[in-house]
């Protein structure tokens, strides 16, 4: 009897091309989930009267977007790419959303920041005083454009062909929120004084639990594609980042409270572990499309199902 033939790959190729997207893909995602999160919390500190967190935030928000918007136009290759993705918008293309998201979130951000970055001289001016009026409605049309911003990325990755990518469709968007709000949370710890980083530390903490549990989840799917998440350097880059998210959220609740070194290395520890959950994320996709089991094996138990 002739045993079942073990199925490697199309004539020594992947049954999927593998990604084109190079190391600025992952990094225009923790960019643009920074700017979301640290829009977020600039609003709240505006509302709430604390004007050195709301600084710092509105900047540092703007600040990643202008980083995420150069790695975004320069993985397209062209600048004018950008603009052609402009002329039209397609509600079923998550990435023709995401490009107007992106240009509907961006003016807030900009004044926002202008605003906090006015020299001493022109504060007392007319148009100074415009500006300054603008900067309030200003970040509130970001925050409120800030969770688009936040988890439209996920759903891009979803959209996939992707097998890591596609079958955690549900679970990714509340990675990638979470994610953001850790970092959001970990750039007002870093930079704000202790005594108006509570917000910072509320939302950091937040977002680093439902970032974890989320990431869990994930990881306990039946099914193969879990294990694109658990072995290689996807595992490596994800158990790291949650140390280092789970170790910022807890000192951002104990130690950080009081401690300004502790909050600044407590909001470190959050930054740097949203970068290598997107990082993680990233090569789980990738190793999922290198590998044949992670299509053949799940369409081989589904004709087994059926009977076939």
């Amino acid at each position: 009897m002739v045993p079942p033939a073990e199925f490697r790959s199309y004539y020594g190729r992947p049954v999927l091309k593998p990604p084109v997207w190079e190391w600025k893909v992952p990094a225009y995602f923790f960019t643009g989930g920074l700017s979301a999160g640290a829009a977020l919390l600039a609003a709240g500190a505006d509302l709430t009267g604390r004007p050195e967190l709301c600084r710092v935030c509105r900047v540092g928000g703007f600040g990643a977007l202008l980083v995420s918007s150069y790695l975004l136009i320069a993985d397209l290759g062209r600048p004018e790419r950008f603009h052609h993705m402009l002329r039209v918008a397609k509600p079923t293309s998550p990435m023709s959303v995401g490009t107007w998201i992106l240009v509907a979130y961006g003016p807030g951000s900009a004044l926002a920041a202008a605003a906090e970055l006015l020299p001493g001289s022109v504060r007392a001016t007319w148009p100074g005083r415009v500006l300054r009026w603008a900067a309030r409605p200003a970040g509130m049309s970001a925050a409120a454009i800030a969770p688009a911003l936040a988890s439209y990325t996920a759903v891009l990755l979803s959209q996939t062909a992707a097998p890591a990518w596609h079958d955690v469709r549900k679970e990714l968007p509340f990675v990638f929120t979470g994610s953001a709000a850790a970092s959001g949370g970990g750039l007002g710890m870093l930079l704000a004084p202790v005594a108006e980083a509570g917000p910072a530390r509320a939302l950091g903490a937040a977002g680093a639990v439902a970032e974890s549990v989320a990431s869990r989840l994930i990881e306990r799917r039946p099914g193969l594609v879990p294990t694109a998440y658990t072995t290689g350097r996807a595992h490596r880059l994800r158990r790291a980042a949650e140390f280092l998210t789970l170790g910022g959220a807890a000192a951002a609740v104990t130690v950080a409270r009081r401690n300004r070194p502790a909050a600044a290395s407590a909001g470190l520890a959050l930054l740097a572990g949203s970068v290598l959950q997107r990082f993680g994320v990233f090569a789980a996709g990738v190793a999922s499309t290198r590998d044949p089991k992670y299509v053949v094996v799940p369409q081989r138990e589904g004709l087994a199902s059926r009977g076939r």
